[in-house]
């Protein structure tokens, strides 16, 4: 049974971003580096975040359970708003790169749109990693020894997490796109839309167990990021029709401009 659920969330969690790593990432060197270095970057922020959240737990009352969760929340937000800022500083890092590449370039073009930065760098290298570090400890007790919910818990713990991993790794997609789509065309209130989100979906975390209250405006949320970073990348309802005709009749789907 454990070994179940260790594959089944496993699966869920990970199996979508592993098929977009799959077919849009992983036959291309440039993109793979670049995804790498935006993980990299997650992970400095994390451990800023964490190194924050430590001195400030310790310097605290621990007999003090109001405290505890007032600083628990502050560590939370604090993590989110710092994740944004090093998704902020990276884009700048990557303007300098593609300036780079441009003057070293035959043709005088990049190798790589900022676009499709935004997608393998500040999306699916902060979700991945995001992700990964959301669900390896929930994992490795999913191995056993136990019985998910023996104490009167709830047996979709497992499977909730799995869910909300999955929903994590997609919404960093989405916001990489609209994040780097507003620093590109100065559209801050983009860049402001993705910060709020980002702690909407944080903050909603808070209502575990209640696995609704979380788990509903997550998914919500992420359908609005979608549909909001389709659209920035050029789609259309019409683009959309298009594809889904093609592939019912079995011709290759081309998109119109």
């Amino acid at each position: 049974m454990t070994l179940a659920i260790f594959f089944g969330c496993t699966f869920i969690a990970f199996g979508p971003v592993f098929s977009l790593f799959l077919f849009t990432i992983a036959r291309y060197p440039l993109r793979i580096i670049i995804l790498i270095a935006g993980a990299f970057f997650w992970l400095v922020s994390l451990l800023l975040s964490s190194l924050i959240w430590f001195i400030t737990v310790k310097a605290s009352n621990p007999q003090d359970e109001l405290l505890q969760k007032g600083l628990l929340i502050f560590g939370v937000m604090f993590s989110v708003l710092l994740q944004e800022a090093f998704r902020f500083l990276y884009y700048k890092l990557l303007r300098k790169a593609i300036e780079g590449l441009v003057a070293l370039s035959e043709d005088g073009c990049s190798p790589i749109s900022i676009q499709q930065m935004a997608y393998a760098v500040a999306g699916v290298g902060f979700g991945l990693m995001s992700g990964t570090f959301s669900m390896i400890n929930l994992l490795a007790d999913a191995l056993g020894p136990g019985t998910t919910g023996i104490h009167g818990d709830s047996q979709l713990y497992f499977l909730t997490s799995a869910f909300m991993t999955m929903v994590l790794i997609f919404l960093h997609t989405f916001w990489g796109i609209l994040f780097f789509h507003g620093c590109e065309h100065r559209c801050w209130w983009e860049i402001t839309a993705v910060v709020i989100m980002h702690l909407a979906v944080s903050g909603s975390t808070f209502c575990n167990p209640l696995c609704m209250g979380s788990l509903v405006p997550s998914y919500l949320l992420m359908a609005t990021a979608a549909t909001w970073a389709y659209l920035l990348s050029g789609g259309s309802a019409q683009n959309l029709r298009c594809f889904l005709l093609c592939l019912r009749s079995g011709a290759s789907p081309q998109l119109e401009s």
